[in-house]
């Protein structure tokens, strides 16, 4: 029997041909979902190291998600990576990548733009086609797919209030406040992502779930990321939760080729060697102890608000710019720490300069706004006192706070006569001090400044000045500048033509913000005892101290201005009650 194949009509081809190219698309969509590392391969053509295929099965594969990493391990490329790859194996994701500033969240579109589809090869190609549009300035950051899916940028801040997601990717979720993960972030994820076939009743337990996606670097263990880490710890050993977390020192971005050996090496052979930031940003160690510490952290970095702050002298030279002056009822305090000729072997003596902008804040209370920090050393007396009296001038200071005990003495023997400056051609007024007469007795100069407080710590005032200090941290008496990485946003914004600085004069503004991290590194790492009733703050072998000191003598000095300012209570006796026109001022009353 001879079968005669029915012919086909043109439409029908088509139609067949077209149900045998969905079938292959699907099957290829499917073996992708589950295997996103080769999606990466086959369809863009990125060859990703083992350890990055391994984040990428996890990626796709969980509900929660958090990567410590060290630098230079590649976290915002691949995190650019699995935005695209889920974009194009999802249509319809909706992504939205929040950060501290919009500039640190479009760093990761960039990559994707700049990077992924430039690489001018077939996977760039299949990647472009992939793209609608693309929107990326420093107010707004988004990328459009064909297909529906596309990646927004937000700041992490109140202000992105009724932005909604599939997926939530926070990038240096260490830099974010955890109430606005929790009141403003966490919100974006209401509904999942709505494929159509999700309308058939056969098909509604597959039903997707939403994705909270969190990178970072590790940080202090009295941050709340610590503990976030831990929990996520904890999930993962779950087996009915879809949680991942992993913490990858930089070990392993030297064996992938990511890094060099040799570098690592050189960085930590140096003299100036920050163990404790190493242990932190490539080590992966969450660094110091959860309780018992004198200081808090969290204490101190929800006070990290000043944005404008006093830059150091050279800025307003080469810019020709103006130091503020002082606003109404204000005193500016300065404080040393003096240490001389640096310690080459422990690396822990350093002079310490912390300017304090004191201003009064409701009745007879102050704020303490620290505007400048800086160390110096290696100088010698003479050195490091004409650099107070510039200092002193310039910034328009009205209180010089001076460690007086051991080499200090020298240095106030040095500014209790006129000096002439060199280096601007100025001549500086002696100063001399008010809080101590057998101090200020030193200064044979009857037009000296009285503006200097002579600090000699001993257990007892040790003890009032840390506590005093600790407290105005609680009680939020104290404000310290941003974050270097949120300053840089700030100079960007602030200061015209900061992009086209050459990296000394943009390093010279970071200054202070950087000097503001490492004083708090010092504060969080600081041990103390109780020795009967008196409190010992000591620093760790190896680490400094030399900046708390100065601002606890700077923010002693506020608390006694402060103290002076408020209104004496008088004792009143019975005349004073009585009506002033019978009233007899009787002989005994002074």
């Amino acid at each position: 029997m001879i079968v005669v194949a029915k012919k086909l009509s043109e439409k029908q081809l088509i139609d067949e041909k077209i149900s045998e190219l969905m079938l292959l698309i699907n099957k290829r969509c499917g073996f992708y979902r589950e295997n996103p590392h080769r999606f990466c391969k086959d369809y863009l053509n990125i060859n990703l190291k083992k350890f990055q295929k391994i984040l990428m099965y996890a990626l796709f594969h969980n509900n929660y998600f958090m990567y410590v990493a060290s630098r230079g391990q590649g976290k915002t490329w691949l995190t650019a990576i699995f935005c695209v790859a889920m974009c194009i194996l999802y249509p319809g994701t909706k992504i939205v990548i929040a950060s501290a500033t919009i500039s640190q969240g479009n760093e990761l579109l960039l990559k994707i733009i700049d990077d992924l589809c430039k690489n001018y090869d077939w996977g760039s190609n299949n990647l472009n086609n992939e793209i609608e549009y693309h929107l990326i300035n420093q107010n707004k950051g988004v990328i459009k797919f064909h297909n529906g899916s596309w990646i927004r940028t937000a700041t992490a801040s109140d202000n992105s209030r009724g932005m909604r997601a599939n997926i939530l990717i926070v990038d240096e979720v260490r830099m974010v406040s955890l109430d606005v993960i929790n009141t403003v972030l966490r919100r974006f994820l209401t509904a999942p992502r709505t494929p159509s076939y999700l309308n058939n009743a056969k098909y509604s337990h597959l039903i997707e779930r939403n994705k909270e996606i969190y990178m970072t670097s590790a940080w202090y263990k009295s941050h709340w990321i610590f503990d976030k880490f831990k929990s996520y710890v904890a999930n993962l050993l779950d087996d009915t939760k879809k949680y991942f977390v992993c913490d990858l020192p930089y070990q392993i971005s030297i064996k992938e080729g990511l890094l060099s050996r040799e570098q690592v090496e050189d960085e930590m052979s140096e003299m100036d060697f920050d163990e404790t930031k190493f242990m932190i940003e490539m080590e992966g160690v969450f660094f110091g102890s959860t309780n018992g510490a004198f200081f808090n952290f969290e204490d101190i970095d929800k006070r990290r608000k000043i944005k404008q702050i006093f830059y150091p002298l050279p800025y307003y030279i080469e810019n020709k710019s103006k130091i503020p002056d002082l606003a109404n009822g204000e005193r500016r305090i300065m404080s040393v720490d003096v240490a001389l000729l640096a310690s080459k072997k422990h690396n822990n003596d350093a002079s310490a300069i912390v300017i304090n902008s004191c201003v009064p804040s409701g009745e007879n209370s102050f704020i303490s706004n620290i505007m400048y920090i800086d160390t110096y050393e290696g100088l010698n007396t003479d050195e490091l006192g004409i650099i107070i009296m510039r200092l002193f001038n310039k910034y328009k200071c009205t209180d010089l706070v001076l460690d007086t005990l051991g080499v200090g003495l020298g240095v106030y023997d040095f500014i209790i006569k006129n000096q002439y400056d060199t280096e601007t051609g100025e001549t500086y007024r002696a100063m001399t001090c008010h809080n101590d007469s057998n101090m200020a007795s030193r200064c044979k100069d009857k037009n000296a400044l009285k503006c200097v407080w002579s600090i000699k710590a001993n257990a007892n005032l040790n003890t009032e000045m840390c506590v005093l200090l600790r407290n105005g941290f609680k009680q939020g008496k104290i404000n310290l500048p941003v974050s270097e990485f949120v300053a840089e946003e700030h100079l960007k914004e602030s200061i015209k033509g900061f992009n086209k600085m050459s990296i000394r004069e943009q390093s010279l503004c970071k200054l202070p913000y950087i000097q503001t991290s490492a004083m708090i590194n010092e504060l969080i790492n600081l041990e103390h005892e109780i020795k009967s009733s008196n409190i010992k703050i000591k620093e760790k072998s190896g680490m400094r101290k030399d900046r708390y000191s100065s601002l606890a003598y700077n923010y002693w000095v506020a608390c006694q201005i402060e103290l002076n300012n408020k209104p004496k209570n008088k004792e009143k006796n019975i005349v004073d009650l009585l009506p002033i026109k019978t009233a007899k001022k009787a002989s005994w009353i002074g």
